[in-house]
């Protein structure tokens, strides 16, 4: 099948068709953040309704994101076959599939259906996120991919605020507190009914989902969206990458991509595992429910700074380096640090804030390891964003490590998973992107 649409070379629109072009890939980023952190509030709902401890609770994560790490190559051949136009019409289509696949899954209340859901979910943001990734890297200067990775970051956290309080607001209601105590106490066949109506009361918001996404695919294959040229290399890139045949021969790139792994996976720790964390000190649900909102409203803040201050006052690689260290610091301090403070009418343990400020330490750090692992790959293009979208199987893999040691030790304790993560990311800050040989140098 041949790509219907004109390939435009990267840098050669104008500055109107540039900006078209970026509002429409945020658009489509809200979207993904809508889909995305909604497993916030699906993770503590589920474990719930489904009778799940703490690592099967987790499991909605590992089914949603452990599809990039399955369909990421794939869809790099998917793109290069019809376009990314056409590729990314499918990967909506694929993902109002999942977002039915719900229904059913509600009516039996049937766990193992709704991880079938999830990952179909992020089988189609596997494609979507292949295919949009580039776009912000191509779609002007180098210098200033951060700042539109910062954009886009705006849209996808602004989803994920708006995504777990809509769903809380739509499904929940003053009366589940209540509920979830007598739970303990019902007898099984009316334990069961009351969790079957729990359940079903996700039916018509993933139904109208569904709908949503089947019409977006339309929307964006007939978008004025280009198709981006990605197989044609400029001279210079040409002459570097002439020897290259596969994509393993840039070490930047694999090295960005496990960076890109951590990242996300520390990330993900941060917003879905906050809810939880605030149960386990007698916080109810419908108070928590807002903190993975204050988690991802410190990571567009986050965005918003590095708006101002890049390139102007600072540049990616040092924004980057700033956020993994304050990442390292803010894991010590979670651990160590106790004590009651009474905040935006929460009186909680402060060690809940510093996870709140996680959001702001991760704000720059997928902005920085993007334009740096893609640097200079020319015609690998596509397949190294299909690799580094591979990294996001990290959201799959992290939140089980988590989940493991919360029921082996305690909630907070487990969250020395993310040291390692962070002083990884600073390694790549500070050297790992700079390596272009896998052979050490004497």
């Amino acid at each position: 099948m041949k790509v219907p649409d004109t390939l435009v070379a990267p840098g050669s629109l104008s500055k109107r068709d540039s900006f078209i072009s970026i509002i429409i890939i945020a658009v489509l980023f809200f979207i993904f953040g809508f889909v995305t952190w909604i497993n916030a509030i699906l993770i503590p709902y589920f474990k719930i309704a489904c009778e799940l401890n703490n690592f099967e609770s987790y499991l909605v994560a590992f089914a949603f994101y452990i599809s990039y790490l399955i369909m990421s190559v794939p869809a790099s051949y998917l793109l290069k076959r019809v376009g990314f136009k056409q590729g990314m019409m499918l990967g909506f289509w694929i993902m109002a599939v999942g977002a039915f696949i719900f229904v059913p899954a509600a009516y039996t209340r049937t766990y193992g259906l709704f991880l079938t859901g999830l990952f179909t979910l992020g089988t189609g943001l596997a494609i979507l996120q292949t295919a949009a990734n580039p776009y912000v890297t191509i779609l002007g200067d180098k210098e200033r991919a951060a700042q539109r990775f910062s954009i886009m970051g705006i849209c996808n956290k602004l989803a994920g605020i708006i995504a777990p309080l809509l769903f809380a607001a739509v499904v929940l209601r003053e009366t589940d507190t209540a509920l979830f105590a007598q739970l303990l106490t019902m007898e099984p066949a009316e334990k069961s009914a009351a969790l079957d109506e729990l359940v079903q009361r996700v039916i018509i918001p993933y139904a109208s989902v569904g709908l949503v996404l089947a019409g977006l695919g339309v929307f964006v294959r007939f978008s004025p969206l280009p198709e981006i040229d990605t197989n044609t290399e400029v001279d210079e890139i040409a002459t570097q990458n002439a020897g290259k045949t596969n994509i393993f021969q840039f070490p930047h790139l694999i090295l960005g991509a496990f960076a890109i792994f951590l990242h996300v996976g520390s990330q993900v720790i941060a917003v879905d595992t906050i809810i939880g964390y605030a149960h386990s000190m007698n916080i109810p649900l419908m108070e928590a429910k807002v903190f993975p909102s204050y988690t991802l409203g410190a990571t567009i803040i986050g965005y918003l700074l590095g708006l101002f201050l890049i390139p102007r006052f600072i540049n990616q690689v040092t924004a980057l380096r700033f956020c993994t260290f304050l990442g390292m610091l803010l894991t010590v301090l979670i651990i160590f640090t106790s004590g009651q403070v009474h905040l935006l009418g929460h009186t909680t343990d402060i060690s809940i804030w510093f996870v709140i400020l996680l959001g702001f330490a991760n704000s720059m750090i997928w902005a920085g390891i993007w334009p740096l692992a893609m640097d200079r790959l020319g015609r690998f293009i596509k397949i190294g964003a299909s690799i580094l979208i591979m990294g996001l199987s990290g959201n799959a893999i992290l939140p089980l490590f988590y989940g493991h040691f919360a029921d082996a030790y305690d909630l907070r304790t487990a969250y020395w998973v993310l040291l390692p993560c962070y002083i990884y990311l600073a390694f790549y800050a500070i050297h790992g992107y700079k390596v272009k040989n896998w052979l050490l140098k004497k």
